[in-house]
């Protein structure tokens, strides 16, 4: 066999029979467009949205009234801001908060993880007002709700370790990373839309959980897959991620 013929071979492997089959059944474009969009608006990012309508040359839906609302609680909740985050929900609808015990008990304490923040961050700090906060606003919540109560006590170990050494355990710093104020901004946004009457989540989310479940099933049943299967959201990626870096979140959590 010449050099020639090996070196063809090498660069054109066998397709997977499961990867024709995904190439004969894609999504039309208009879904595909569709569904970024839906995630876009749900998410909150006008401005990508607006940049994709032009790109893709499609309309862009009508703007909902809470759209630069559920923006604005967003950034003040990525910044730590969350008692600006708590007055803005309370202006938009006071019943969200009043309604979903879980959700307000979460912010309240991203409120005292911030305020240990403050309280610790020097030796001659004063711990008084994590302590009255913690007692004020936690302390008759945790007292109905074992959860919470478990939630708080993990919480307060910070005040006896943060000030003491830079290393917590992993349950504890935890707790200081930016992941769990993305965690709790993205159950503000789905109650929000969901009191409004609307999904509380960007069907893009639930499409790739559902896809997620599928493989896992075909992979027990021991059907016959490639070893790595994308997700295939490159482009719906690349788009968002390019719009001035807004929606450059993870859209799976």
């Amino acid at each position: 066999m010449s050099s020639s013929t090996v070196s063809v071979s090498a660069a054109t492997p066998t397709q997977h029979p499961f990867q024709r089959k995904v190439n004969d059944v894609k999504p039309s474009k208009t879904d595909i467009n569709f569904v970024v969009m839906d995630y876009l608006i749900s998410e909150g990012y006008p401005r990508a949205a607006e940049r994709f309508a032009k790109e893709a040359n499609i309309q862009l839906p009508l703007e909902e009234e809470s759209i630069q609302s559920r923006v604005e609680i967003r950034q003040a909740i990525h910044a730590g801001d969350i008692d600006i985050a708590v007055q803005k929900i309370n202006d938009l609808n006071p019943q969200i908060l009043d309604t979903d015990a879980a959700l307000h008990f979460a912010l309240l304490r991203l409120q005292l993880i911030e305020l240990i923040r403050s309280c610790t961050s020097s030796a001659e700090s004063d711990v008084t007002p994590a302590l009255s906060f913690a007692s004020s606003q936690l302390a008759p919540r945790a007292a109905t709700n074992p959860d919470f109560l478990k939630d708080l006590e993990l919480t307060m170990t910070l005040l006896i370790f943060l000030p003491a050494t830079g290393k917590l355990q992993k349950e504890l710093a935890e707790l200081l990373e930016p992941s769990l104020r993305r965690d709790v901004a993205s159950r503000v946004n789905e109650a929000i839309l969901t009191s409004m009457g609307t999904h509380g989540e960007a069907r893009m989310r639930s499409l790739v959980r559902l896809r997620q479940w599928a493989e896992t099933k075909a992979r027990d049943a021991n059907k016959d897959l490639p070893p790595v299967l994308p997700l295939g959201l490159q482009d719906a990626e690349d788009t968002i991620i390019g719009n001035n870096g807004e929606g450059a979140d993870v859209m799976v959590q």
